[in-house]
């Protein structure tokens, strides 16, 4: 049987900070940088790698900043 993990890619430069996506993710994966974009907002980082894809983060974001990747792997 295979297991899906799963990662994500967040644009820092268009996050706006709303923190809404930690909110929605299940396992914990994102925090909020404590470093600035350009724009003066603190942007949403990936903590850990724990990430399964359940791409509920990607689905809450308003700005369509996050990116879920998902990927079959064999289970021995």
């Amino acid at each position: 049987m295979a297991k899906i993990i799963g990662d994500i890619a967040i644009n820092n430069e268009r996050c706006k900070g709303c923190e809404v996506c930690i909110a929605a993710c299940p396992f914990t994966v994102i925090a909020m940088s404590k470093e600035v974009n350009s724009k003066g907002y603190h942007f949403a980082i990936k903590v850990n790698g724990e990430c399964t894809g359940c791409t509920n983060c990607a689905i809450v974001c308003p700005d369509g900043v996050i990116t879920v990747y998902r990927a079959k792997v064999a289970t021995v």
